[in-house]
């Protein structure tokens, strides 16, 4: 019976102009994460919803950095207003922050999620993570959908990569496993 060889290791080399991190590095440039928010994939994605919910007003903006890669993207898909395609609205971590601000400092606003389906492979993790959102807490949700939410683990804690989400529409519907808990 003929050996088989291993797969050779390669080491990717990116070019020149991408910017390099180390988990050292990235700690550096974030507030200190709450140990128990990046500890554990479960912590990360309770801390996420957890930080954008509250009444009216301003949240712990410097917690949500403390999540997030300082490169993390947000992105959200909507139909367009004229019915024909999709739009989309994409932010980085800064102008999300800005926004997100500006809505919650009117209305209060809590997400929770419903299901949470993870992927992983190696170091990195995919969920799609299943959401209602509400003007109080109680109350019937005002909208539902799903968050993409991709994850990195750096072999010391979890960090959010990028989120994207669409929300529940006629023609829309959340997926049955992702409609209960």
């Amino acid at each position: 019976m003929a050996q088989k060889e291993a797969p050779a290791q390669t080491t990717e080399v990116p070019p020149p102009q991408v910017p390099v991190f180390s988990a050292a590095d990235l700690a550096a440039k974030v507030p200190a994460p709450k140990p128990e928010d990046v500890k554990s994939m479960d912590g990360i994605l309770r801390a996420i919803y957890d930080v954008i919910s509250g009444p009216a007003g301003d949240r712990d903006w410097s917690r949500f950095r403390s999540l997030c890669l300082p490169q993390a993207r947000f992105t959200q898909t909507a139909p367009a207003p004229d019915g024909n395609g999709t739009v989309v609205f994409s932010w980085g971590e800064e102008e999300f922050i800005r926004d997100a601000r500006e809505v919650f400092a009117k209305e209060a606003f809590y997400e929770d999620a419903i299901v949470n389906q993870p992927d992983t492979y190696g170091k990195m993790a995919q969920v799609f993570s299943s959401y209602e959102s509400r003007h109080s807490l109680g109350e019937k949700p005002f909208q539902r959908g799903i968050n993409t939410i991709q994850l990195l683990n750096d072999g010391k804690r979890w960090w959010v990569v990028s989120i994207l989400w669409d929300s529940e529409r006629p023609d829309n519907p959340l997926p049955a496993k992702f409609a209960k808990k």
